[in-house]
This record gives C-alpha cells, structure tokens and sequence, in this order.
C-alpha cells in the first residue's frame, strides 16, 4: 500500500494550487489530509474513486482533518472519546482488517507556549488511545505532529530551543510515544538524513533556503516496521507551507 499525509493548510485554498493534479501524481492508495479548514461540502472535490472521511472542527474555518480511502474500512471513529479533545476536529481513525489508520493534526502550543498545558494533557490522552488500539491491531499513525523531535529534524535548533514545536517538553512527550512501542518511519530508514524538511514558514524564503521543521510524520506500532519499505518526503511538492509525506508498506487492508 502506498499512504500518503499532507498538512494542507486550508484544503479550499490548495484546490487551487493544484491539489487534484498532486493527488493524481501521487496515486495513493489513502489520503490523510489536515488543516482542512472547511466543512464537507463546502468546496468540490472531484475523487469519485475514494470513500471520504471528514472531521470538522465546530469552529468553522479552524483545524479540522479528512481521509479518503480507495479501500472502504470496517469503521470508522472520531475524536479521541474525550469531551475537551474532541471539538477540534483532529483526529479520524479508520479500522481496517488487519490495522488501525490514525490521522491526527496535533495541536500547535502557540505563540509564547499559550497552549502547552493543554497540549500535554493532549499528548498523554492521545498516547493512551493509540496504545488502546495498538492493543486490538497494529497501528499507523500519520499527520502533523507539530514536533520536531530532534535537533537533525529542524534547520536551527539552538535558536528555537523554547519554541512551540521545538520545547523539551513536546519532545519528550515524542519520546515517550515511541517507547510505547511505536517507530518513525523516516528516521528509522533514514538515521542520518539532514535538510529533509516537512514545514517552512512562509517569512524569509525560509522554503527557498530550505530552513525548515520535520513535523510531519508516519509512525506505525514497532511489529510493523518489518513491512515498510519506504518512507519519503515530498519538498518538491507545493501548494502549502508543509508538503506531503509519504508511506510504502507491505499490508493487506
């Protein structure tokens, strides 16, 4: 299967930046999109070969997540089952036979870490639903994990060490997920690879001197890793200030 995640920052706006013609190149097998930003139905989506998912947040124009899937799932959930996670529109999971897809769109800890209270009672809840599933069938978790977990995954990390995104405490809280028994897909094949890039601010041609974050990832349960065989990114590809990322995996829906 080839599955592919891209923070699209507003789905309406990259529909016009060549978003369908990116979905025809990639070919893939499922979509996980985040950002969203709108409601289904508010724009025209023309992928009649995909089953579509959606998860919008209540505030309109905010967040929000979707899936489309050539493989039809057993079910399908969203939200995380807990009130104060779920207005958000974050997180779609998709039960297939023999695994779990997780899209999810973490949330930012803001300007001057506004938000990092709550995004740690986010990582810790959102940690115990995935190991809730990783219990019943393996996992494959994508999306933007608003993480850059080490100083390899963003060009100045001496610099935004207090950052959103970048403070210790996101990234042990990234730490800790993998010693739950899950792998990053990319740095396991990829241990030494630099300047690989998800994310870059749209001030300073940062895209264009590639001063960018890792933030956008595929991480699966630790007995999948066996079965993948390719985990890349697409910086080549525009139409947001992240660009897709993408999985190869040998799994049967």
């Amino acid at each position: 299967m080839k599955l592919v995640s891209w923070n699209v920052n507003g789905l309406r706006a990259a529909l016009g930046k060549g978003f369908l013609d990116t979905v025809a190149r990639l070919d893939a097998d499922i979509i996980c999109l985040q950002e969203t930003k709108m409601q289904q139905g508010q724009a025209i989506i023309d992928l009649p070969d995909y089953e579509e998912y959606w998860n919008s947040a209540v505030t309109k124009g905010y967040s929000g997540t979707a899936i489309f899937t050539r493989k039809k799932p057993l079910a399908a959930t969203y939200g995380i089952g807990m009130a104060e996670h779920d207005n958000e529109g974050r997180v779609i999971t998709l039960e297939f036979g023999t695994f779990y897809l997780v899209n999810v769109y973490t949330p930012n800890s803001q300007q001057g870490l506004a938000r990092l209270d709550y995004r740690m009672r986010w990582e810790n809840e959102f940690r115990r639903y995935l190991q809730s599933l990783d219990r019943e069938k393996p996992v494959i978790l994508c999306g933007d994990l608003n993480v850059a977990h080490e100083e390899i995954d963003l060009k100045n990390p001496k610099s935004n060490r207090k950052n959103a995104g970048f403070t210790d405490e996101e990234r042990a809280k990234m730490t800790e997920l993998l010693a739950a028994g899950f792998t990053d897909t990319f740095r396991a094949l990829h241990p030494d690879a630099r300047d690989a890039y998800t994310w870059w601010s749209f001030r300073s041609n940062a895209r264009a001197n590639n001063v960018g974050w890792r933030i956008d990832y595929f991480v699966v349960s630790d007995r999948l890793m066996k079965d993948v065989t390719a985990a890349t990114i697409h910086p080549d590809i525009t139409g947001s200030d992240h660009c897709p990322v993408e999985l190869h995996i040998r799994i049967t829906p």
